[in-house]
């Protein structure tokens, strides 16, 4: 008996040690590829729903595209001009996700960590919550949150 719930023990421990390692895989294999930039939303810190800002890419900015890889890779490539003219400049570094938390931290080159929360993780869509830089815009003393927005 003892031998049976050993091994009931070691099998049980296994299967919940790769659960957490599936859902990183799956979830790192929806987060690779290009994403662009849609809109940006201040959210208001006080109940969390109200926008109070929304920023959306322009011009040459429409066109700029944020890109994860499954080895940690990362890039922005953006792009600035008028009209027609737009000329691109590419920064590459990397990134780390934890699904638990759902923590995404961007380390460009010659850059700080930036730490985002995953809000939205599908096939077509990110949503980023920033963790870092966030200010009070309406001026009630509490501090207001950006959202930014991904589509493939």
């Amino acid at each position: 008996m003892k031998k049976h719930l050993l091994l009931f023990a070691f099998s049980a421990l296994a299967l919940t040690s790769c659960e957490d390692d599936d859902v990183q895989g799956y979830e790192m294999d929806m987060l690779k590829g290009e994403w662009k930039t849609v809109k940006t939303e201040v959210i208001s810190g006080k109940d969390n729903s109200t926008v109070l800002q929304t920023f959306t890419p322009t011009g040459c900015d429409i066109k700029s595209t944020t890109e994860f890889r499954t080895d940690y890779y990362a890039s922005y490539t953006s792009f600035s001009g008028v009209g027609a003219d737009c000329t691109s400049q590419k920064t590459e570094g990397t990134y780390t996700y934890s699904n638990e938390d759902k923590l995404l931290v961007i380390k460009y080159n010659n850059d700080s960590e930036r730490a985002y929360r995953v809000d939205i993780l599908s096939n077509t869509e990110l949503r980023l919550v920033q963790l870092f830089g966030n200010v009070d815009v309406n001026g009630d003393m509490i501090i207001d949150t950006s959202y930014i927005t991904y589509k493939r």
